[in-house]
């Protein structure tokens, strides 16, 4: 049967949180009590919390196992103590706007750096001017690349850390991740990729905070 038909059905509204290990109980007391208890369910994906009323939240460790697991008396409590691991990890976030680099520990900065810089947005103009200006944004875009690769040398060279977490515009951190300035660190372990503005400071702070915690995706009942 089509949607409109039956008036059409309204999309499931879904949100996202980062929750540090030490405050996921209380954040799974406040879930339950919210939408009328839940139950656990533990997929490949995270564990579940599958809520009376239809709601559900996928938590996910901000880091993989390692041979490390959590402790406690049910998979809740040892996702809260794997997520509290103190392990460390080399922030890297890059966008058109600027960049952000860091050596992150237990949700601080141990070592960070943020710069500005700009690489002007395509141009539906054509002919020669089109080509001068596409050369122009090649060479802004190289430029933003050495200027980040350089930096985050830099910078992680400074504390020893254990994972590699990019995030921000996607081609632009593979490009960096590439410079030959990090052929050290691109092959490290990658947790997964922030979705992150342009990175000044507080957002540099923001994403180091949420780099070591748990991330939560709400989905509400339809």
């Amino acid at each position: 049967m089509s949607a409109r038909s039956t008036g059409g059905a309204r999309p499931a509204s879904v949100r996202n949180a980062f929750i540090p290990g030490g405050r996921l109980a209380g954040w799974a007391d406040r879930f339950g009590a919210a939408h009328g208890g839940y139950q656990l369910s533990d997929d490949d994906d995270g564990l579940r919390l599958l809520a009376a009323d239809g709601a559900e939240a996928l938590l996910q460790s901000p880091w993989p196992v390692d041979g490390r697991p959590g402790r406690g008396a049910d998979a809740l409590e040892r996702l809260a103590s794997l997520a509290s691991q103190p392990r460390r990890l080399g922030l890297l976030l890059a966008r058109r706007g600027g960049y952000g680099v860091a050596v992150v520990a237990e949700g601080q900065a141990l070592a960070a750096k943020v710069g500005s810089t700009y690489v002007q947005s395509r141009t539906a103009a054509g002919g020669q001017s089109q080509q001068r200006f596409a050369r122009r944004r090649s060479n802004q875009a190289d430029a933003l690349v050495d200027a980040v690769a350089e930096q985050a040398a830099r910078t992680f060279s400074s504390e020893p850390f254990e994972y590699m977490l990019p995030g921000g515009d996607r081609a632009l951190v593979g490009l960096v991740l590439q410079h030959p300035a990090l052929q050290g660190y691109a092959a490290m372990p990658r947790l997964a990729y922030l979705d992150v503005p342009d990175p000044k400071a507080a957002v540099l702070r923001k994403a180091a905070a949420d780099s070591c915690a748990v991330r939560i995706q709400v989905t509400d009942a339809p």
